[in-house]
């Protein structure tokens, strides 16, 4: 495979790692059979729109569409590159379920042919790219050396997508040598940042390893927060003041963890690791503890107060997207209206519905509302002035007051 070729290019689940990834390819000229099992989804892709919220894509999915490069249909088809991009969630015991992975590649291997290349982009636990060759030659005719497989992690933040997927560093493992060089030479077709390559098992752990990171250093804000407020100390100007060591960098306290990456992925290592990764596993603990620890503190103030109604503020695991997956801000809306201690509406602009949820815009929240709760920083709620928080109260759990009150 050549920079400049133009390549047959099956991807294997449009959500929010397959979507964007298979409109940049198409971008770049390739062309594209994308497959998603949703019928609803399908028809608003072929429409030309994306059914996820991400700057730029719409745009960039309507025109792959428009220029008959992208497709999206029910099943795979015949390609040169297949491309697995399916959810890995947590299974039993915290290891990885790999159904949709072992499902996805047993849909593609009617459609294989000898010297295509296969890559697994699916966050997996380290063998993962192995099992998948191995289904393919217990499913087929085909024997080592005539499908090249390997693993390629994204490593992108949503909202950032489009950019990100073309301009990051790659790390590229094959289950050999020449699977790693095959599949280096198809993402120089698309991606400007260094192919970074190594052996599918080390590229399976790196992911793993960078999201247990995040979630350490997550876990100590987080829990620096709970701490701080038994003693009365504003956790922000301690986290700045404490930042200016030359080599000190602490995170921002949150009212959790969420996403598809670093509230799952750490849980494959504490599986792996049979008892040895204690620092891993307790981070993910206290992480895993911080919404409820939010909701007591809301509801602690709605027992002030007579049918009180609380606004909470955000739905999605992090600013600005519309991603509901592992979300601590829906955990706590949730718990609070299992409490039934209030009316409980959301706020949340980036959905149009939340089932089971009084979803409201913020102007009738802010009429409405004795408590509001900031669970999540998106744009809109720190373009609020203080006095529209005036006779209020305020539970800040994502640090929104230092942008409203500045």
């Amino acid at each position: 495979m050549t920079a400049t070729e133009t390549l047959d290019v099956c991807v294997v689940g449009l959500g929010y790692i397959g979507l964007p990834t298979s409109a940049v390819l198409a971008s770049r000229g390739h062309r594209v059979h994308g497959v998603e099992i949703n019928a609803k989804s399908r028809e608003i892709i072929n429409s030309g729109r994306a059914h996820i919220v991400e700057p730029d894509l719409d745009m960039l999915v309507r025109a792959g569409i428009e220029s008959g490069r992208l497709q999206a249909h029910p099943e795979p088809a015949p390609a040169d590159v297949f491309m697995l991009c399916v959810p890995t969630p947590v299974g039993e015991g915290c290891a990885a379920n790999l159904d949709y992975v072992r499902s996805a590649t047993e849909s593609i291997c009617p459609v294989l042919k000898k010297g295509n290349l296969v890559i697994l982009e699916s966050t997996s636990p380290p063998g993962s790219t192995e099992m998948i060759a191995e289904i393919v030659f217990q499913n087929t005719k085909f024997q080592a050396g005539d499908i090249y497989f390997a693993h390629a992690p994204e490593r992108v933040l949503p909202g950032h997508i489009l950019q990100e997927v073309v301009q990051n560093d790659r790390i590229i493992g094959g289950i050999d040598e020449v699977s790693t060089q095959v599949a280096a030479g198809f993402f120089k077709t698309f991606v400007q940042g260094e192919l970074i390559l190594c052996h599918s098992r080390t590229a399976e752990m790196a992911k793993l390893v960078e999201n247990a990171s995040r979630d350490v250093q997550i876990a100590f804000a987080n829990e620096l927060s709970m701490i701080c407020d038994d003693l009365d100390i504003d956790v922000r100007q301690l986290i700045h003041i404490a930042n200016r060591h030359p080599r000190v960098n602490i995170l921002q306290p949150g009212c959790g963890v969420g996403g598809h990456c670093i509230a799952v992925d750490p849980w494959f290592i504490v599986h792996l690791a049979k008892g040895k990764a204690r620092l891993i596993e307790t981070a993910r603990e206290v992480n895993n503890s911080k919404p409820l620890w939010v909701a007591e503190k809301v509801k602690a103030a709605a027992s002030k107060l007579r049918e009180p109604v609380i606004a909470c503020f955000g739905a999605a695991y992090k600013p600005d997207i519309d991603d509901l997956r592992e979300s601590p801000a829906l955990e706590i809306i949730q718990n609070l209206q299992a409490a039934k201690i209030g009316r409980v509406l959301v706020v949340e602009p980036n959905i149009e519905s939340l089932p089971g949820c009084e979803l409201v815009n913020m102007d009738q929240a802010l009429t409405q509302a004795d408590i509001v709760v900031f669970l999540v920083g998106h744009g809109p709620f720190l373009a609020l002035r203080a006095a529209q928080l005036a006779e209020k109260i305020v539970i800040d759990a994502c640090g929104a007051l230092a942008s409203i009150n500045s």
